[in-house]
């Protein structure tokens, strides 16, 4: 087959006519290294800098430099901040009563707090244990805490729990009591994921609740029922005015 690139007066004539695509052009590899190194000089040496780096290296830099450094320094402290706090969390973690105030009251500012009272021998709290597990290592960035509820409230009632508290500075930003508020003995992972980012603890990536659909569905059924209820009640007062 013959090469399209070939310099031949017919490869020349079929270009003309857009028979064969133009004619590619070699790469020039010193202007490509010319236009990398001056990609590479437009990055200033202290951008691969650690902060430890930066601070030894200070004498080196000018006055317009150093300013830049700063804010520099600052932006890197900043990310470095951050991830020493989503580093801090990522699992469920258990705490006793007499620690409650410092791990969740007067928890770090701005973190959301879940902590969950409960209670070994009721299933359904088994079962919140297992899924708040999963959503501390997804969201490493809120604190995940569970107590028994006994080191806590004493003479807590059974009813109550699970119990879920969510906390951010100090103030409670959410709660679910008891089974039904916490989802029901059937609750799936993503359902318990939308009640919590539902109230702020979280920033989920679900688009939907989750139990949208089985509402839907409810809510239709309660509908037609009710429905149905009327028109047997419209037919039966026909029938008695007759």
């Amino acid at each position: 087959m013959q090469d399209p690139n070939e310099d031949t007066e017919w490869n020349e004539i079929l270009r003309d006519f857009g028979i064969l695509p133009p004619k590619e052009e070699p790469k020039d590899e010193i202007e490509e290294m010319v236009l990398r190194l001056q990609k590479e000089a437009m990055v200033k040496p202290y951008e691969k800098m650690t902060l430890a780096q930066l601070k030894e290296a200070e004498d080196e830099f000018d006055e317009e430099d150093l300013r830049a450094i700063e804010i520099y320094r600052e932006k890197r402290l900043q990310e470095w901040k951050a991830l020493k706090i989503k580093q801090k969390f990522g699992e469920l973690r258990e705490i006793s009563g007499n620690q409650y105030v410092n791990e969740v009251t007067n928890a770090e500012k701005d973190v959301s707090v879940i902590i969950h009272l409960y209670r070994s021998s009721i299933p359904m709290c088994l079962l919140v244990n297992q899924h708040l597990s999963l959503l501390a290592r997804k969201f490493p960035e809120t604190k995940f805490v569970k107590a028994i509820v006994n080191s806590c409230i004493q003479h807590y009632h059974d009813n109550c729990l699970p119990t879920i508290f969510v906390y951010k500075n100090g103030q409670i930003e959410g709660k679910f009591i008891g089974i039904i508020e916490c989802g029901g003995i059937n609750l799936k992972l993503e359902e318990l994921e939308w009640k919590l980012a539902e109230v702020g603890a979280i920033q989920t990536d679900l688009e939907e609740n989750p139990k949208k659909g089985i509402v839907d569905v409810m809510v239709s059924s309660i509908r037609n029922t009710s429905l149905y209820d009327d028109t047997n009640s419209s037919s039966s007062d026909n029938d008695d005015t007759k």
